[in-house]
């Protein structure tokens, strides 16, 4: 293609960007953009969420359960007899329950958290936050702090 002696050799490379199928003179580089926000600041947006859903009266309190097999259907009667079925829940529960959260991976608008898990935007984002009786205690020490 080009004469290798009396040239320039680096200058007619493939990945030269002044010819056809060359490389882009200051291409994307990967970036970081997240920020970080102190621990008061994160507690005290999950208090402030907390408060605005209590005033919305989108805060259901429900008594420990556990399922014996993971059924979504057995799931989705729960939301019925709550009446959130049709609108993005949050099903809070003290300590992990694999049952309850194989019955409700299937459901676009539900999702299971325990508390550890639980943040700000999870809160934020659903609708209904239905809180289980054992994860109360440990929201309220989280929150006291």
């Amino acid at each position: 293609m080009f004469r290798h002696f009396g040239l320039n050799e680096f200058r007619f490379r493939i990945k030269n960007p002044l010819f056809k199928g060359g490389g882009r003179i200051f291409g994307p580089t990967p970036r970081d953009y997240s920020q970080k926000v102190n621990k008061k600041v994160k507690r005290l947006a999950r208090k402030s969420v907390l408060s605005i859903k209590a005033k919305q009266k989108s805060i259901i309190i429900l008594e420990d359960f556990k399922m014996d097999k993971p059924q979504t259907k057995d799931y989705i009667k729960i939301l019925d007899a709550l009446g959130v079925s049709d609108k993005k829940s949050l099903l809070v529960l003290g300590e992990l329950n694999k049952n309850v959260y194989l019955s409700s991976r299937n459901l676009k608008n539900s999702k299971v958290v325990i508390n550890s898990e639980l943040n700000t935007y999870g809160i934020s984002n659903a609708n209904n936050l239905i809180i289980s009786e054992g994860a109360i205690t440990e929201l309220e020490s989280l929150l006291n702090r």
